[in-house]
């Protein structure tokens, strides 16, 4: 089994030599087993709270053997506004539940829940599940691992 130590910031250069598609709950694990993309089992043993990034590249101590990160698509909630105002609004309210949200400028996403989804409508906003990949924002205290 491969145990990777080391994640590198992305590097198009990087010689990869398999694929780790993760969700956005995957990639707050540091010390898990997974199987790559193409059957290998692997081991992270990343420094605690490490929280990987779609692109960042693992690599074992040698830092021969590369591993990319990929945001496996998962079910999800997306959230969109008539207004840039209402689309703000939903993100207060579902900061205050303090969920995993990705927030860009033109819609919101989540992970499914009903709950949500209804509170949401009943806001007048548009919710549509969809599998997609899913980058929620880090926690503002949340230490990074150096990128």
């Amino acid at each position: 089994m491969l145990i990777l130590t080391h994640c590198l910031p992305p590097d198009p250069e990087a010689a990869i030599v398999s694929t780790l598609s993760l969700t956005a709950d995957d990639r707050t694990r540091s010390r898990h087993r997974f199987e790559t993309d193409e059957g290998k089992e692997v081991h992270l043993k990343l420094p605690r709270g490490t929280v990987l990034s779609h692109g960042d590249c693992l690599t074992d101590d040698s830092g021969n053997i590369r591993v990319l990160v990929t945001a496996k698509p998962e079910p999800t909630l997306m959230v969109t506004a008539e207004t840039s105002r209402d689309l703000l609004r939903a993100a207060y309210h579902l900061g205050n539940r303090h969920i995993p949200l990705e927030i860009t400028p033109d819609y919101l996403r989540l992970t499914i829940d009903p709950v949500l989804k209804a509170m949401l409508e009943q806001l007048g906003l548009t919710v549509q599940e969809e599998t997609a990949p899913f980058h929620p924002e880090i926690g503002a205290y949340h230490s990074s691992h150096g990128h």
